[in-house]
């Protein structure tokens, strides 16, 4: 997916670097180039960002070129500077107005004005920066602004509001891309603001700390089959290999039977799960395929010494 980030003068670009760095990240966690991205503005050449920041857009605004297309918020210390810059970028504007609806748009925080202004959002739902909310209803009346929600995905369009706005949005299109599990990886080692520190029998089980190679494609497996499925024939016919050959290559690189490895991957699937959100047992059982929320118990606390509910009440983060 081809992704350009907008540069324009006085934008906050701070979220576009962030963005950039989760869609690397999510490169990295899938092991393959999912996404592509490209900081472009009207023209080619340097832009002068907020607070005097200079920087490179290395193409132009060329639509046929992308997927989609991200549009960062700038400064604004009231409702009249936030007129005054959409009233400044007319040409802006009119170039965002042309792109056709196969690229899809995105903006966040005070960005969510230009594309407004754009008419992409005429007959959508929208949300928006709280204190400019009456401002944008006023201007914008075909828009459907939601300012109660802080992301609203619409047909070919995202909205966020708040300087992290880019935020939600890169995780509906990772999960969408890739997984919901990917990017509970990533937010887990770039997002938090305190690195969870996991249970002894899940250190170093997540994907993005598997070498690249056998280990990667192996973690990748196993997460994707029901645990109901996991054999080691399974996971040998799907690598092209012998169960032999399997064992023995696992087995040296992690000490572990293979069957041993892909119930403990299974199993830090539940812990994520747990730590994350609040859904019942039995309905975490059957997103991961076990055979019942019992036989997943007995094997979490064998391996965990915890009950489900007692690593989450230990391990929780919500």
């Amino acid at each position: 997916m081809r992704i350009g980030l907008l540069l324009y003068p006085d934008c906050m670009p701070a979220g576009l670097f962030a963005f950039a760095d989760l869609l690397h990240a999510a490169n990295r966690r899938s092991g393959h180039p999912l996404f592509e991205v490209h900081y472009v503005a009207e023209q080619a050449g340097s832009v002068q960002c907020a607070h005097g920041m200079s920087l490179q857009a290395s193409a132009a605004l060329a639509p046929r070129q992308l997927d989609a297309l991200l549009i960062p918020g700038f400064w604004a210390e009231s409702a009249e500077q936030a007129e005054a810059v959409l009233s400044g970028n007319a040409t802006l504007i009119k170039a965002l107005s042309s792109i056709g609806k196969r690229v899809q748009l995105w903006s966040y925080c005070t960005g969510v004005g230009l594309l407004a202004a754009s008419g992409r959002l005429n007959g959508q739902a929208a949300t928006v920066t709280w204190w400019l909310a009456d401002v944008m209803r006023g201007r914008f009346a075909r828009v459907r602004w939601q300012s109660e929600s802080s992301c609203v995905f619409a047909q070919g369009v995202a909205t966020a509001s708040g300087v992290n706005g880019y935020l939600p949005i890169a995780q509906g299109v990772i999960e969408r891309h890739l997984s919901e599990q990917a990017f509970r990886d990533i937010s887990q080692l770039m997002v938090l603001p305190r690195p969870a520190v996991p249970h002894s029998a899940f250190q170093g089980a997540s994907l993005m700390q598997q070498p690249v190679g056998l280990l990667r494609r192996l973690h990748a497996l196993i997460e994707q089959t029901p645990a109901e499925q996991l054999t080691v024939q399974v996971l040998a016919d799907q690598l092209a290999m012998s169960e032999r050959t399997l064992a023995r290559k696992v087995s040296a690189q992690t000490g572990e039977p293979v069957a041993s490895y892909a119930r403990r991957i299974k199993l830090y699937q539940l812990s994520e799960r747990l730590a994350m959100t609040s859904s019942p047992l039995s309905t975490l059982s059957a997103e991961l395929g076990f055979s019942s929320a019992a036989n997943l118990r007995r094997m979490f606390k064998a391996l965990t010494g915890l009950t489900p509910a007692q690593y989450r009440q230990q391990y929780g983060r919500i």
